[in-house]
């Protein structure tokens, strides 16, 4: 067997010669590491959260462009790939004062752009301001000229618009987030002067390689944010018509159905949870949990702006109602004795408030964009 031991070392020698001669070097700003990948293997891993929109079709009639500054274009082309209804997102440089500018003039010449992304979205699947619910979520607002690890004047937060009807969208948002800040807002709103997209390598830059620095959290991306647009309050006769007696006494007049005899309060299949009222999505089967009390409980919405709250003190008790956003019914109140494990809160619904939709319904009923949050 000794003589069988040379060629042994032989071929381990040339196997290691050959691995290393198709290994790159790490990454650095002016060379990337080319991991091969087809488009169909990106769709999640352990560093990278699911990408929902790789299995969609997209009409170009329904697209519509939003350009995004949010410190290093990385992490943020990542994230912003990943929200349901955005067909592609591009890496470039915008509002600067050269024309087709290289990363160094952007980084050290100072050619005054902004480290952008250009999203492209379907206008039926996500509107813009859902798009900036999820944008402003992983930026620091008030950062001048920073993010994370990133310090200088292409680093800059903004927003930079093509169509006009686009700025009132944004400015309302912003005035929401001011209300949360004593300090002013440190993002740049302007329309769009220019836009050129940065070099190959930097383009899907995480994919390529998923340990490359980002100093956004990608997976907030997965925690769902729901479009008030995609959802109408019928007319006062619609509902009328359409509800049963207990459902309209529920939503429309706040009363409470009877404990333990009740549609959803043993219920627990996977699927949603919308308002009987608009159809809005207001629960997730992944949320909800048994609490003895004989009404469906929650710990959590599935967006904290589908519903709103109001105080109760109807039956000489204080409590906080719960309404739905869209069409302001009364679903039940929302109490502080839930599992501490799941954030103590329970949310106490009518299951007369509610209609449950089975994740292999989903699709068929217009919420597919939620599947993927299920899974």
């Amino acid at each position: 067997m000794k003589r069988f031991i040379p060629i042994a070392i032989l071929i381990i020698a040339i196997t290691i010669l050959i691995a290393f001669s198709t290994v790159r070097p790490t990454a650095s700003n002016s060379e990337v590491q080319v991991i091969n990948r087809q488009p169909e293997q990106l769709v999640h891993t352990d560093k990278l959260p699911l990408n929902p929109n790789l299995t969609l079709s997209f009409d170009d009639a329904n697209l519509k462009e939003i350009y995004l500054a949010g410190g290093c274009f990385w992490g943020l082309e990542a994230y912003m790939s990943r929200i349901y209804g955005v067909k592609e997102v591009s890496s470039g440089y915008a509002n600067g004062a050269t024309d087709k500018p290289s990363y160094q003039d952007v980084s050290y010449n100072g050619s005054g752009h902004a480290e952008t992304v250009k999203v492209v979205y379907d206008a039926k699947r996500v509107d813009l301001d859902t798009l900036l619910r999820y944008y402003l979520r992983v930026i620091d607002p008030i950062s001048v000229n920073k993010q994370g690890n990133d310090v200088g004047k292409q680093y800059r937060t903004g927003i930079y618009y093509q169509e006009a009807a686009d700025k009132a969208v944004i400015e309302q948002r912003l005035t929401r987030l001011q209300s949360d800040y004593n300090q002013p807002l440190a993002i740049e709103v302007k329309s769009l002067d220019n836009f050129y997209l940065a070099e190959d390598y930097h383009q899907d830059y995480l994919d390529k390689n998923p340990d490359g620095y980002c100093h956004i959290n990608l997976f907030a991306v997965e925690q769902t944010l729901i479009s008030p647009a995609l959802y109408t309050l019928p007319s006062d006769r619609e509902i009328a018509t359409r509800l049963t007696d207990l459902q309209y006494r529920v939503t429309q007049e706040s009363a409470t159905e009877r404990s333990h005899d009740n549609e959803y309060w043993d219920h627990f299949e996977t699927g949603i949870y919308v308002d009987i009222v608009s159809g809005e999505p207001l629960f997730s089967s992944k949320d909800k949990f048994k609490s003895g009390c004989g009404w469906p409980s929650f710990s959590q919405p599935i967006d904290p702006e589908v519903v709103t709250y109001q105080l109760d003190t109807s039956f000489n008790m204080m409590r906080t109602e719960v309404r739905s956003r869209v069409a302001d019914a009364h679903l039940g109140h929302v109490f502080e004795d839930g599992p501490k494990e799941l954030g103590g809160l329970r949310f106490c619904i009518n299951s007369a408030a509610i209609r449950f939709v089975a994740i292999e319904d989903m699709p068929a009923q217009g919420y597919g964009y939620l599947v993927h949050t299920l899974k």
